[in-house]
C-alpha cells in the first residue's frame, strides 16, 4: 500500500479498503468479530437516540426547539460521517481529534476528546437507566395511587435494569445484532401503537383531543428569563439529550464490513429515522393531552404516565404506553454500554487509562471488551447511589451528557476546520470544496455558543435545587483529564496505535514524539 511522501510528512492520513496491511507494512490484526450488518448498526443508532420520554415543556416548545436543534445535529453528523468515512475506528471522535489537530497537537487534543466522549457516554447510560427506573415505579403507581415514590424505589430498578443490560452486552455479543433489530421494532411499532391509540381514544373517553393553537402556538415557559428568544435557545436543550449521539455507530466501524462505506450510510438512517418517528410521536401525544397543569407540576415522577392516563383514560391503557416505551428504553441501555464499553476500551488499549492492560483486552471467551464494559456498569452503579443520596447532585453528573459529547465532537471537527481539512485523507463520503468548509464552521459555531447556554440556570431565581451544574461538573472533570494527561502524556501514550479499519485492513498513525506537548 502506497501513501503519498507528502502526506506522510504532514502527519495526514489514509487508509487503503483493499489493503489487509498497515502503513508501515506490519500485518492487520482483527481484535473484534464483523457481527454486524448495516441494517443492526443502523438500528444500534436509532435505538440509542430512542430518548424521547426525556422531551418535556409546552408543545409548542419542545416541537420547534426540537426541530431546530434537529437541524444543527444533523450538520455534526455530517461532519461526523466525513471524519468516520476517512477514518472508520472503534475510538470515534477519541481517534478522529487525535489526527485532525496534525502530528504536534494530535496525541493532547484526542487524549481529551477520547476522555470527555467517554464521560458523556457514561452519563447518558445512567440518565436512561434512570429514566427507566421511573417508569417502572410509575408504572406501578398506576395501579396503586396511595403509593408514595421514594428515590431507593427508582434505584432498585435502575440497578436491575442497569445490570440487566450490561450482562447482555457482557454475555451476549453475538446476540447484539438481532437484540438492535428487535429495538428498532419496538421502536417502530411503539410510534404507530402510541398514535393510533392517541389518535383514537380521547374521544372514545369523552377527554377530547388539544386544539391546534394548544399544540402549534401557545408557547410558553414560566422559568423566570424574560428574554423569550433565550428560553427557547434554552429549551434546545431537551431536543439535543434525544438526538445527541450522532456518533454512536462509529464506536462499531471495527465490527462491521466496509465501514467507511456503512457507518456514514447508519448515521444517516439513525438521524433520518430519530427525527421521524419523534417528530410524530410528539405530535400524537401533544394531541392528546387534556389538562397540561399536571403534566408540568412535577407531581408525577414520571410526567408521561400522566399523559398516557389523560389519552387512554384507564389504567390498562396507561400501562400498556408505558410499556411500548419502556421496552426501546432498554435496547436503549444496551446501546449505550456497547459504546461507552468500546471508547473505554479503545481508550485502554493506547494506554490511555488506569489498569490499561486490563481494560485494553478483548476477552478471548466472550469477544468483547468485557473488562471495560464491566467497568462501566460499574461505574453506573456508583451514579446510582448518588442518586439515593441526592437526585440534584445525580442530575448534575447526568446532565452533563450534552456538553460532555459536544466539546469531544469540537475537538475533532475545530482542528480539521482549522488545518484548512489537510491532515485527513477523504474517504468515499466527503463534503468537497466549499460545503465541508461551511458544514464544520456551522457545526463549530453551533457547539461553541450552545456548550455556554447549555451551562445557564434552568429557571430563575436560582436555588440549589434548580441550578444548573453543567459547567461545575463538566469543568472538574475536564481538571482531573489535565491532570491524567500531566501524568500519562509523558510516561508512554503515543495516541492511537494501529486498529483504524479500512474495507479489510488495518492502518497505523503517524506517532509524534512523546516528549512533545507533555
Amino acid at each position: 500500500m502506497e501513501v503519498d511522501a507528502k502526506q506522510k510528512e504532514d502527519g495526514a492520513f489514509a487508509h487503503d479498503s483493499s489493503s489487509g496491511e498497515t502503513l508501515d507494512g506490519a500485518p492487520s490484526h482483527q481484535q473484534l468479530d464483523r457481527n454486524f450488518s448495516l441494517l443492526s448498526i443502523s438500528a444500534v443508532g436509532i435505538v440509542t437516540g430512542n430518548t424521547w420520554a426525556a422531551l418535556g415543556g409546552s408543545p409548542p416548545g419542545v416541537l420547534y426547539e426540537f426541530v431546530a436543534v434537529s437541524v444543527f445535529y444533523w450538520i455534526i453528523a455530517a461532519s461526523i460521517a466525513e471524519l468516520a468515512s476517512a477514518i472508520p475506528s472503534s475510538g470515534g471522535v477519541y481517534h478522529w481529534a487525535s489526527i485532525t489537530p496534525g502530528p504536534r497537537w494530535g496525541r493532547m487534543v484526542g487524549f481529551f476528546a477520547g476522555w470527555w466522549n467517554y464521560f458523556a457516554w457514561i452519563f447518558g447510560a445512567a440518565s436512561v437507566s434512570a429514566i427507566v427506573g421511573n417508569c417502572t415505579v410509575a408504572m406501578y403507581s398506576v395501579y396503586h395511587p396511595d403509593f408514595i415514590p421514594r428515590a431507593w424505589h427508582v434505584f432498585v430498578s435502575y440497578l436491575i435494569v442497569t445490570w440487566s443490560c450490561c450482562c447482555i452486552v457482557l454475555f451476549a455479543n453475538k446476540a447484539l445484532p438481532a437484540i438492535n433489530n428487535l429495538g428498532l421494532f419496538f421502536i417502530l411499532g411503539g410510534v404507530f401503537i402510541t398514535i393510533v391509540v392517541c389518535a383514537t381514544m380521547p374521544s372514545r373517553t369523552g377527554n377530547g383531543y388539544a386544539t391546534n393553537d394548544f399544540v402549534w402556538r401557545d408557547w410558553s415557559a414560566d422559568i423566570g428569563y424574560t428574554s423569550d428568544g433565550f428560553i427557547f435557545l434554552l429549551g434546545m436543550l431537551n431536543g439535543a439529550y434525544s438526538v445527541g449521539t450522532p456518533d454512536c455507530i462509529s464506536h462499531l466501524s471495527e465490527e462491521i464490513p466496509r465501514p467507511e462505506i456503512n457507518v456514514p450510510k447508519g448515521i444517516a438512517a439513525q438521524m433520518g429515522a430519530g427525527f421521524v418517528t419523534a417528530i410524530l410521536y410528539m405530535i400524537a401525544i401533544f394531541y392528546a393531552i387534556s389538562d397540561l397543569d399536571p403534566v408540568v407540576s412535577g407531581a408525577s415522577n414520571f410526567p408521561l404516565a400522566v399523559i398516557y392516563s389523560q389519552a387512554t383514560g384507564s389504567n390498562a391503557g396507561t400501562v400498556g404506553l408505558l410499556l411500548v416505551i419502556l421496552l426501546p428504553l432498554i435496547c436503549t441501555i444496551i446501546g449505550c454500554y456497547i459504546t461507552a464499553g468500546r471508547t473505554l476500551w479503545t481508550l485502554a488499549r493506547d494506554d490511555a487509562t488506569p489498569s490499561s492492560r486490563h481494560l485494553g483486552r478483548i476477552s478471548a471467551t466472550w469477544r468483547n471488551p468485557f473488562n471495560a464494559t464491566l467497568v462501566c456498569g460499574s461505574v453506573c452503579t456508583v451514579l446510582g447511589c448518588i442518586y439515593v443520596g441526592s437526585s440534584t447532585a445525580f442530575n448534575a453528573f447526568v446532565g452533563s451528557f450534552v456538553v460532555f459529547s459536544t466539546l469531544s465532537y469540537i475537538a475533532a471537527i475545530g482542528p480539521h476546520l482549522l488545518s484548512k481539512r489537510s491532515n485527513v485523507v477523504p474517504g468515499p463520503f466527503w463534503m468537497k470544496g466549499m460545503l465541508g468548509f461551511i458544514v464544520n464552521t456551522l457545526a463549530c459555531c453551533y457547539i461553541i455558543v450552545f456548550v455556554v447556554i447549555y451551562c445557564f440556570p434552568y429557571a430563575l431565581p436560582v436555588t440549589a435545587a434548580n441550578m444548573n451544574y453543567s459547567c461545575l461538573i463538566t469543568g472538574g472533570l475536564t481538571i482531573f483529564i489535565a491532570a491524567w494527561w500531566l501524568w500519562k502524556g509523558g510516561r508512554g501514550y503515543k495516541g492511537p496505535r494501529a486498529n483504524v479499519m479500512g474495507g479489510s485492513g488495518i492502518v497505523d498513525l503517524p506517532r509524534p514524539d512523546v516528549s512533545e506537548n507533555v
